[in-house]
Parts: structure tokens; sequence; C-alpha cells
């Protein structure tokens, strides 16, 4: 998963309850918490939940000049209600809206990221239909068998992985699911809605989600307690069935494993952004690593991530110098599928709760191309008091003129944001 679009960081809204009486963290036993999730509180359940964010930012350009100053107000909201006995309906929403100060420009947009009906007839079975963000894979920085990561993000605020396969639109679809004592199976069936996509501020984009047929069929089965393994196979109209795998260890009190892998016959990336010859060939994706969690709540993670279908860093060094439009076609072809523009990358996240003092968390993380040896880097300071939270961030990215974040505009960015939880 690559983030090419800069970030709008920074400054957040003035919270006024940033007096509130503190409540301790929930300990996350997850090897890899990250930073912007909300933390978990003791109080009543309820089936709404409702936030306020505002970020005011600044960035430094690679000419050494400054950015345009960024501000964003975003309001989440979602829901989960019992409608009847059986039945429920969920829905999620976030409107994110952006002022350039330099430029007085100022953007809206809408993501509707879940909105379906469920029933559940017996504890172990359940039907769904209605827009669905589904969200598969175990690891970390970039994900192969999240079949239904393309076209799906319209607006991004956060670095942080999970946030975004969080905040992006589902796809509209009919799911059944069946849960026995250690295994589950899931069946989607995804159908074409639109041809285009719409960036209209409130549109809801099927074109983006639902350009055409897909399915997929999930099973997994606990084979000891500490080996999960899950297996997929996925499909869509004018394409080879992709085979997928996900699989976690425990390798002890503290150390989880992870692999994911897929595969499938396909064009090359570069011939399906910019066609030419046909390539078709059997194409591996994976990701795997360890993530080691300390007795004081620091969560290490290390990743290496390969994507056979993308070119080599012979082919990634020769496409800038060969047609600046070609190579700007592939970044926005991969940008928008969420993949890997090079064969291989690293990943790397430290996550600190309580860090030194009691709702003060430090989290980092460093992103490599191998192939072209650029980086991002990024780190958060971040408090949490009950019913808000405070956060300083800074991100630089290196690396030459046409590297996967050389290439980039910006070359630090560094932003405060508040946040407020209703």
């Amino acid at each position: 998963m690559r983030l090419t679009i800069p970030l709008g960081l920074a400054l957040t809204l003035a919270v006024g309850a940033l007096q509130a009486q503190t409540v301790p963290v929930q300990n996350e036993l997850d090897a890899l918490t990250l930073a912007d999730q909300v933390p978990a509180k003791a109080e009543t359940a309820r089936d709404w939940q409702a936030s306020v964010e505002g970020a005011l930012g600044q960035s430094t350009l690679r000419n050494g000049d400054d950015g345009h100053g960024t501000e964003r107000l975003s309001f989440d909201f979602s829901l989960d209600k019992t409608l009847a006995k059986g039945w429920r309906v969920v829905l999620s929403d976030q409107l994110d809206l952006r002022w350039q100060r330099r430029l007085d420009d100022q953007t809206s947009v809408n993501t509707l990221r879940e909105a379906y009906l469920s029933w559940q007839p017996q504890a172990e079975h359940a039907l769904d239909v209605g827009r669905i963000n589904a969200r598969y894979g175990v690891a970390y920085g970039y994900n192969p068998t999240d079949f239904f990561r393309a076209g799906a993000n319209r607006s991004i605020v956060s670095l942080d992985p999970n946030t975004l396969k969080k905040n992006r639109q589902g796809s509209v679809m009919l799911r059944a699911q069946t849960l026995w004592s250690g295994g589950a199976l899931t069946a989607m069936l995804s159908p074409k809605l639109a041809e285009q996509r719409n960036d209209g501020a409130f549109n809801l984009d099927l074109g983006a989600t639902n350009a055409q047929d897909r399915w997929l069929i999930a099973v997994s089965e606990q084979l000891t307690p500490n080996i999960n393994p899950q297996w997929l196979l996925f499909g869509a109209s004018g394409q080879s069935p992709q085979l997928g795998m996900n699989l976690t260890a425990l390798l002890g009190e503290a150390t989880v494993a992870h692999f994911e892998w897929s595969g499938a016959r396909s064009a090359s990336q570069l011939r399906q952004a910019l066609g030419g010859v046909d390539d078709t060939a059997f194409r591996t994706r994976l990701a795997s690593g360890l993530s080691y969690t300390t007795e004081n709540k620091l969560a290490l993670t290390a990743e290496y991530e390969f994507n056979g279908a993308a070119p080599d860093g012979a082919v990634w060094d020769a496409l800038a110098h060969r047609s600046l439009g070609a190579y700007g076609q592939y970044r926005q072809w991969v940008q928008n599928r969420f993949d890997l523009p090079t064969r291989s990358s690293g990943f790397l996240y430290a996550s600190w709760q309580d860090a030194m003092l009691n709702h003060f968390d430090v989290n980092a993380m460093l992103r490599v191309n191998l192939d072209d040896h650029s980086r991002l880097a990024w780190l958060e300071l971040r408090y949490h008091w009950e019913h808000a939270d405070l956060g300083l961030q800074w991100q630089h990215q290196s690396g030459s003129p046409a590297s996967e974040f050389g290439a980039l505009p910006q070359r630090h960015v560094v932003q405060l944001l508040g946040k407020y939880f209703f």
C-alpha cells in the first residue's frame, strides 16, 4: 500500500474539553496498536459514535520554500443499531472539509464508508446487503489479499495503515457468513453498478467501488492454538481468479509472525496502466514480518513487502527518463489501487502506549523503497483525555527526484491536531 497523495497536515480545532477528567487507556494486546485509533473507554455501550477533528499545518517544499498552509475539519459518525430480533442496520460516514490558506481554496469530500442491513437468523449465520467495507489481510504496511481496496479511498487524513483501510468506501455487495468452532466461511458477490468515478462531494461514487462484477470466498480454520490460517479465492470480470492466504503464528508470549500472499495470472502493472505488449504471467505478491510487544507496552513491527507485478529497479529508474507522462500515469494508477509501485519495500513501525506517563503515546513509522532507496518517515506524539485527543505529527520524505517518495513536492510536513469524541 502506498500513499502518494501529499497530506495536508497540521494544527487543530480548539478542543473545549481538553481539561476533562482523564480515564485509564486500555492495554491493547495487539502487537501493533496505531495512534489514531480511539482508545477504549469504560462507559455504557451505545449504538452510535460521533467525533469532530480539526487540523492546521505547514509543509516545506523541496526547493526550500514554504508550501501551502492547510486546514481540515472532519466529522465522523457511525451507527450499529438493532431493529428487531436478528435484524440490525450499520451506517458509517465521514465528511472532510479542507482549506489551503494561500490559495484561498476550499474542498469538501464525503465518504459513505458503510450502509447495510444485516439479518442473523441464528448466532452462527448472517446475511448482509448494502455498502460494506470488506477488509482482508494480516500484514500491517501492505495487504496483497485486501482485494476490495482499489478505488476505495476518497479522502486521506492519516498515514496510519489501519485508518486508511477503515476510512474508505465499501463496495455494494451481498455477503453471507457462517461460523463454527475454530473456523468461518464467507462468500461475497459485488455487482457492476457504474462505469466511471465521480468526485462530487456527496456522490456515492459507485464507479470507484462497483465498476465490475466481483466475488470472493474466504475460509479460515484454526489448526492449533498458535496457528490460524485463512484461504481466499477472488474473481472479477475480465481477470483470472486470484488465490490468497493469510497466516499468523504465535511464536512466544510476546512475538507474532504474520505471512500474507496472493497469486494469479495477470499482466504487469505497467501493461495494465499504460498498455502495450501482452505480458500475462503468473505473478505473486506477499508481505511477511514479525511483531514484538514488551511489558511496558512498546510494540515493534518489521515487515518485508514484495509485488511481482511491479517493475524492477532498472525498469522503474528508466520510466521517468523515458516519458514523464507515462511515469505520472503509472503512479496515478498504482495510487488508485494502493499497491506497491516497485518490486520490494520495507516497513517498520514502533508504537509505545503510556510512554513515560499515562495517556501519552509515541508512534513512529518508516517506509523504505528497496528498489530506489527513497524513504518516508513519520512520527506522532499524542495525548488522550476522556473525550479528547491532542496530537503533533511530523513527516519527512527523501529520495532522488524520480523516486517513489522523492518525487513528492513536500520534503517536511508538520501538523498539530485535536479530536473531540461526543
